[in-house]
């Protein structure tokens, strides 16, 4: 079979490897989708968090069960996607129902090799049910659920006005899922076009370009002095979330999504007299790829919006870096293994 390897920061290779063999506990998917999202962006420009090279990447997956085991309910030729963070089962994050963030967690493309693949093998524990979904819309359910676990872990309650920073895929994903909770969501970004995608495609009612208007101000005229009660980051810029902590209303919740090198700096201060909380956002949970799933069942949420660029397999490694120029427009990239 052939692979799309990242041997270095900026340079892929087509390579040839062997199909894997099914062995216990895994299943192997003949790959159907493969979306592009910001950890893949961020391993080519070697910008990327615990990562190594050489790296199969993709985590964004679809494709057809050709062989299981141990996978009870699942049938052979189903259309599926999986939960591409492995798990241990027995840290202490996996004891407490959190494998999304496992002591030794190997996120797919990540850690171990991905799926940018025609075929991959998969912990059985790890599938998840079609629901008569395509492929497109099942390689979309993973962004969508770490924006999904985003707005779980902020606990958002109906009318709360809701900052999102970062109009990207994720972020993005938490504005729907902030929506389908009964929040004001609230856009910020620095790019006039994604703003516009938020308005027009998602009906986001309120957004900021943060270049070219008053952020302060603006918050407060929509919250009416208020600010937003849930700031949450999908940016992954230091100096993006830095600045996130004085957006945020007395009592509100902070939530970071996006991941960066750095160290966080901000007001002691400032942060204590609002008795504020600040909490992280890792990965997502199987409860969080089920809710995914079941919004797209209802209509909540069309997940073929965000896709922007369409690719064969066999053009990735030529049109890839041109995903990282905002100028392309490219909010979801959806290469296509045939």
């Amino acid at each position: 079979m052939r692979t799309l390897v990242c041997t270095t920061p900026g340079q892929f290779d087509y390579q040839s490897a062997l199909r894997p063999n099914l062995t216990a506990g895994q299943a192997i998917i003949k790959i159907k989708r493969i979306g592009i999202c910001g950890t893949d962006l961020h391993a080519f420009e070697g910008t990327q968090p615990f990562f190594n090279y050489p790296r199969i990447l993709g985590h964004e997956l679809a494709g057809e069960l050709v062989e299981a085991d141990g996978a009870p309910g699942f049938e052979i030729g189903e259309r599926v996607t999986f939960i591409p963070y492995f798990n241990c089962g027995t840290c202490i994050a996996c004891r407490s129902g959190k494998p999304n963030c496992c002591t030794q967690i190997q996120v797919a493309g990540v850690h171990i090799d991905g799926g940018m693949a025609e075929y991959v093998s998969v912990p059985s524990y790890s599938l998840v049910h079609g629901e008569g979904l395509s492929y497109e819309e099942l390689a979309l359910v993973e962004p969508l659920a770490i924006g999904a676990h985003g707005v779980r872990r902020a606990g958002i309650q109906p009318g709360e006005f809701v900052l999102v920073v970062g109009a990207g895929p994720i972020g993005l994903g938490m504005m729907e899922f902030a929506r389908i909770a009964g929040a004001h969501v609230i856009a910020l970004d620095i790019n006039e076009s994604r703003l516009r995608f938020c308005q027009e495609r998602l009906q986001v009612p309120y957004t900021i370009n943060a270049l070219q208007e008053d952020v302060m101000a603006q918050l407060q005229a929509i919250t009416n002095g208020d600010m937003p009660t849930v700031v949450m980051d999908a940016t992954g810029s230091l100096k993006a979330i830095n600045a996130g902590f004085a957006y945020l209303a007395h009592g509100g919740r902070y939530v970071l999504v996006g991941l960066q090198k750095g160290e966080i700096n901000f007001s002691h201060p400032e942060f204590h007299k609002r008795e504020a909380t600040l909490m992280s956002s890792r990965n997502a949970t199987r409860e969080d790829f089920e809710h995914v799933v079941d919004s797209m069942k209802k209509g909540l949420v069309d997940p073929k919006t965000y896709i922007t660029h369409e690719v064969p397999f066999d053009r990735v490694k030529d049109e890839f870096a041109s995903w990282l120029n905002p100028a392309t427009g490219v909010i979801k990239a959806m290469v296509q293994v045939e």
